[in-house]
């Protein structure tokens, strides 16, 4: 039993490597690396089956390896669309409360008063209620911590004045 091992002991490495490498790429697709030197490695497993057990132990190896593939494609699918990696990082979701303010939202804020949390130069930041928002002043500087009123929306900007 162990010299039949030993005998074929390259073919053996060639096929859980070559399958392994195969794994890897269906993991982590990308460059090709991994999974062409996978299917190299599973032909030279193959051709040399053939050339030591003949040609039916060589088709033999050959629906194993196809049915192995496919099985660890189906567990790979599966484990993306339900398992761990569907809530990984790598795959980005809607947000259901996105932390920015549209420009219909900022015009109920006209009219209404804050302090700056920067200098306006004429931009910075500003606190408006509680809501940091980007504004600009009308030309003017407004040192850190001054009071500004939210006077008019212009498409994105924010525009302010001393209070």
């Amino acid at each position: 039993m162990l010299d039949i091992i030993l005998l074929n002991l390259p073919i053996l490495l060639c096929v859980l490597i070559g399958m392994a490498l195969l794994i890897v790429e269906m993991f982590l697709p990308g460059f090709g690396v991994p999974g062409i030197s996978g299917i190299a490695l599973l032909f030279v497993g193959v051709f040399m089956t053939w050339m030591n057990a003949g040609p039916l132990a060589a088709l033999g190896l050959f629906v194993m390896i196809v049915a192995l593939t496919a099985i660890a494609l189906t567990l790979v699918l599966r484990s993306t669309s339900r398992g761990a990696l569907s809530t990984s990082s790598l795959v980005l979701r809607e947000q259901s409360n996105p932390s920015y303010a549209t420009n219909s939202d900022l015009n109920v804020l006209v009219g209404k008063t804050g302090s700056t949390l920067t200098p306006l130069r004429p931009a910075g930041m500003a606190d408006i209620e509680g809501v940091r928002i980007n504004v600009v002043s009308e030309g003017d500087f407004i040192p850190k911590g001054k009071g500004v009123s939210i006077d008019r929306i212009e498409g994105s900007r924010v525009i302010v004045k001393s209070v």
